[in-house]
């Protein structure tokens, strides 16, 4: 008898809950995604969120920090003032940037290296006039190359040399895409996807209620930029997703492909068959600055740093021996695939 009056006591009390979640989830539903795009850090970003309010303001706003901290095309930003040797302290997204930057170039053994622009402007220029620079300039150069040489000291930057020159190119555009995300979590939105020049931070579900899908652009020879092949498309939600590799742009050397990327320890174009390097885990700097490093490292390099980090999946795209386009991707991405 007890136990029958304790159940119809507790009877009103689900039936409140179970309406409650219904209109929670009808609301949600009802609620419409907003569309963002512009343009930030010389590239066009999209954001797709699901709230009742429009807050490309004040994503825009969020980005212009990320600019004024790390862009190098901006004269006034923190990182320009330190490769011109003014006086500057760091501001908090610099500080932070670095300090992963570091920690990746360690573990990567200098392979991702913010230093190393010096050495890709010289061979960007090589490339487009068809001459390759000297052994004498490069080495001229490789002097003010190398992530020791740069160091944070209480709130300082220090250099080893005034001529070193800091780039974070290839992890800002990813930090800024984890710095949006942070301002949609913080108001309360958990269904979004953010692309920034090809680097993605998902969380909940697409506007179809299903998982965001991504896709995965295929190396081509495509000098105009209009043919986009996708190789794969994954299922990624709740990831960071970032890929390097250029894909319009290689170059040959005895009839076999090579991508456009310097190795900061010799100096020169990496010669193997990794064409291009996508990478997933927690936050999209991490993402975006472990793809660039594989890209120097290749392929089997790059399959012995993953083995010791649990949190990175990778997606490889590469040549074999005769030629012919392949794909190698962690066991975990499997299940990411989906169908054609």
């Amino acid at each position: 008898m007890n136990k029958n009056k304790k159940l119809l006591w507790q009877l009103p009390f689900l039936t409140a809950l179970i309406i409650a979640t219904i209109f929670i989830v009808k609301q949600q539903r009802a609620m419409p995604y907003q569309h963002n795009e512009g343009f930030v850090f010389g590239t066009i970003y999209h954001i797709t969120y699901q709230s009742d309010k429009d807050l490309q303001q004040e994503i825009e706003a969020e980005l212009k920090k990320v600019d004024n901290s790390l862009s190098t095309f901006n004269p006034q930003s923190v990182i320009s003032k330190i490769n011109n040797n003014q006086p500057v302290t760091p501001d908090e997204m610099f500080v932070e940037v670095f300090r992963k930057a570091e920690e990746i170039a360690k573990e990567t053994d200098g392979a991702f290296d913010i230093t190393v622009m010096p050495l890709v402007n010289l061979w960007g220029f090589g490339f487009k006039q068809g001459v390759n620079p000297s052994q004498s300039k490069i080495d001229s150069l490789k002097q003010y190359i190398g992530y020791q040489k740069v160091w944070l000291e209480g709130k300082q930057i220090r250099k080893k040399q005034p001529n070193i020159m800091l780039d974070c190119s290839a992890i800002a555009k990813g930090y800024g895409a984890d710095i949006v995300a942070r301002l949609l979590r913080k108001n309360d939105i958990s269904n979004f996807m953010i692309e920034i020049g090809g680097e993605i931070v998902t969380s909940g579900n697409s506007e179809n209620r299903l998982p965001w899908k991504i896709g995965v652009n295929r190396p081509i020879d495509d000098s105009t930029a209009t043919n986009m092949e996708i190789q794969t498309v994954l299922n990624v939600t709740d990831k960071a997703m970032a890929t390097s590799g250029n894909y319009r742009n290689f170059y040959y050397k005895g009839g076999k492909k090579y991508a456009h990327t310097i190795d900061p320890k010799s100096g020169y174009p990496v010669q193997h068959s990794l064409l291009s390097a996508t990478v997933l885990t927690k936050d999209c700097a991490t993402a975006d600055a472990y793809a660039t490093a594989f890209m120097v490292m290749g392929m089997e390099k790059a399959k012995k740093v993953l083995e010791k980090h649990e949190e990175l999946m990778a997606y490889f795209i590469y040549t074999d021996k005769k030629g012919n386009l392949k794909v190698w991707y962690s066991p975990e991405l499997e299940k990411k695939i989906v169908e054609e």
